[in-house]
């Protein structure tokens, strides 16, 4: 059994669990640590486990929103690290030395075996050092993750096919963002090819992967200030041929419940 659970998602901050059930043992993956270490270890209680339980962490890339406290997670809890020889580049100091042996280096198209889950990063255009997202599995059920990037290009396109479940970015409106009161350079990064995508993008993204078994779709990043759950809801409902009421969100605080895929 394959199974997720936003644990917050928004500009605040990003965390997702992964479960892979295989028996009686229970594989659990967290994608990025983007909170505080005590709301981290509050919500995966809340989600019936706890650090202790984690298997490993898969950080995307450096930016602080999805970073968060890996550095303290890993210090207390001695959880294996994985994320792109480009992102441990640029977060990598004299501090992590004694926990290197924890860390392990992720490369585009090649499967990271993880107890009885396997994970796939794959490159996204994000303005960071190495990007990864993930494409989760057990085998038999298959998930996508993919948020912060400027456009859906053809490898994401490509790496997304065949997922019965996704979680995808929607970051932005068009209109909310050019009239918010972000300076002009800042509003060029976030609607730019390597910035974020906007909701009409994302409606793009899940057109080009739609296909019978895509079950669940979970909106998640949203801004804060440059979109709405309604606007999210209204541009995705159009792609999947529904009802607006019927499209998933991630809070930035409670982020979702549990998901079977």
């Amino acid at each position: 059994m394959l199974r997720f659970r936003s644990l917050g998602s928004g500009s605040s901050g990003n965390a997702t669990l992964v479960e892979a059930q295989s028996g009686a043992h229970t594989t659990r993956l967290l994608i990025d640590c983007g909170l505080r270490l005590r709301d981290i270890e509050a919500r995966l209680i809340e989600a019936g486990t706890c650090a202790e339980d984690l298997d490993a962490i898969f950080i995307t890339h450096e930016h602080g929103d999805h970073f968060g406290c890996a550095r303290s997670v890993v210090n207390r809890y001695s959880t294996p690290l994985w994320m792109s020889q480009g992102t441990w580049l640029a977060v990598s100091d004299e501090a992590w030395e004694p926990h290197s042996h924890l860390l392990n280096v992720a490369r585009d198209g090649c499967t990271i075996e993880i107890g009885s889950l396997q994970a796939l990063p794959f490159t996204v255009p994000h303005d960071a050092r190495e990007p990864l997202q993930l494409r989760c599995s057990d085998g038999n059920r298959h998930l996508g993750i993919v948020t912060d990037l400027g456009h859906p290009s053809s490898h994401v396109v490509a790496s997304l096919q065949g997922c019965h479940a996704l979680l995808i970015e929607a970051n932005h409106d068009p209109d909310l963002l050019q009239a918010s009161a972000y300076p002009n350079f800042l509003k060029q990064r976030v609607a730019g090819p390597w910035g974020h995508l906007a909701n009409h993008a994302a409606a793009d993204l899940l057109k080009r992967v739609l296909h019978d078994q895509l079950s669940y779709v979970l909106a998640a990043h949203l801004s804060e200030r440059n979109n709405t759950p309604e606007l999210a809801r209204a541009s995705l409902s159009e792609a999947l041929s529904c009802a607006p009421s019927e499209v998933n969100v991630a809070d930035p605080v409670t982020g979702s419940v549990w998901v079977t895929v």
